[in-house]
């Protein structure tokens, strides 16, 4: 039975019996794997706290042939976004994690999609605001899977888009204003502007990218919708951040009246 040892991208775990866990992650070199830890929900497990979700971590499994399941080793956490104390941080990373778990084929390496998700755990908490990552990310999550819409042309007479346009989920495509009919989600020329920046613009400078709170407001609607066709369902995690947004707006006007 070979140990692999890898880097890894801790993506959910779930309980498995009354003392072990299954744990979903991703690796660098062979794509997305489950294995069990032995003992990781005891008090003094070896596993400690690398388990959490979006732990950037170096570990080592054991693997055999014909098995769904590999058996965990080691896991030693490099990184982890929940040490941050920004609570919009914290709202993500089980976004972030449930994303990328849903769009990863099992054992399908992806170097590209391993690196975004590297890069996401390296920015938060850093410069960038949580809000312009996550609509680089979803961008970019789409885009790999080969379901996001053409940013160069209008779909129906191949005029040009650069200052906005309409984008409809349903029939996969961008029209330009001349063509935009009320289905869909209009996107402004800011917007545009930030996709197509975001098409050449490596994670690691995503920070370096320019985005109003508008146009994050108008790609946030039309990402989750693209998101929610391609899976056919609605991520759960979308149900937390929306109450944490409801919490804050809450928050906000308490603040004005007093």
């Amino acid at each position: 039975m070979p140990l692999y040892t890898t880097d890894a991208l801790i993506l959910r775990t779930y309980q498995l019996g009354e003392a072990d866990r299954i744990v979903v992650f991703l690796t660098s070199d062979r794509g997305k794997k489950r294995g069990v830890a032995n003992g990781a929900r005891r008090t003094k497990s070896r596993f400690g706290g690398g388990l959490e979700p979006l732990t950037l971590a170096r570990l080592a499994y054991f693997e055999r042939e014909r098995r769904d399941l590999v058996r965990l080793s080691y896991v030693d956490p490099v990184r982890s976004p929940l040490r941050s104390s920004d609570s919009s941080v914290l709202g993500h990373v089980g976004y972030f994690a449930e994303l990328i778990d849903e769009c990863a084929p099992e054992a399908d390496p992806s170097e590209t999609l391993f690196r975004l998700g590297a890069a996401v755990v390296e920015s938060l908490g850093g410069e960038i605001r949580v809000e312009q990552l996550a609509r680089y990310v979803e961008y970019w999550i789409l885009r790999l899977q080969g379901v996001y819409p053409s940013l160069l042309r209008c779909h129906i007479c191949g005029g040009d888009v650069s200052d906005g346009g309409r984008l409809d989920p349903a029939a996969a495509g961008m029209s330009c204003r001349g063509c935009a009919t009320g289905s869909g989600f209009v996107l402004s020329g800011a917007s545009m502007r930030f996709l197509r920046e975001a098409a050449i613009t490596a994670p690691g400078a995503a920070s370096t990218l320019t985005l109003a709170a508008p146009a994050a407001r108008e790609l946030e609607r039309a990402h989750r919708q693209l998101i929610s066709n391609h899976l056919e369902k609605e991520l759960r995690s979308l149900r937390v951040l929306r109450a944490m947004t409801r919490d804050d707006a809450r928050q906000a006007v308490k603040g004005n009246i007093t």
